[in-house]
């Protein structure tokens, strides 16, 4: 699995111009499933993304994990991120979970989310979305579960 994370200051996930998640300070986190992840998976990434230091403390240095500022998690399953893109010109999503498999994966992380932390929005899977943020730094990192 795959996480690109984002520190925000606020975004939103709109399909069709309805605005189906946001959240204001928090993360960002696109989602990308890959084959070979499991239940296991999931409890590693959201552990990774409710606990991993990237907000300031009073001291100004990334020491501060979601959990401590209770900020908003926005979760976009986004099958992009498990591309093999070292060759050729064009992406090839081979590596990435079926559709079917990448719902059920992506909607178990959401639960999990849910029923850890207080604050947590999606888009929707296999949507067209559009994603809308204000990068906080910027800070962005790809975590790889």
């Amino acid at each position: 699995m795959k996480l690109l994370i984002q520190r925000v200051a606020n975004a939103r996930v709109e399909v069709a111009g309805e605005v189906v998640g946001s959240i204001d300070q928090g993360l960002l986190a696109l989602v990308g499933i890959e084959p070979q992840d499991d239940l296991a998976s999931l409890a590693r990434a959201l552990h990774k993304l409710l606990n991993y230091r990237v907000f300031s403390d009073d001291a100004g240095k990334m020491n501060r994990s979601l959990k401590d500022v209770g900020g908003g998690l926005l979760l976009v399953s986004q099958f992009t991120l498990a591309a093999e893109t070292k060759s050729g010109m064009r992406p090839s999503f081979s590596s990435a979970a079926p559709p079917a498999q990448g719902a059920a994966l992506f909607d178990g992380l959401v639960e999990l989310a849910r029923a850890e932390h207080p604050q947590v929005a999606t888009g929707r899977f296999g949507a067209d979305m559009q994603v809308h943020l204000v990068n906080d730094g910027p800070v962005t990192f790809l975590l790889e579960v």
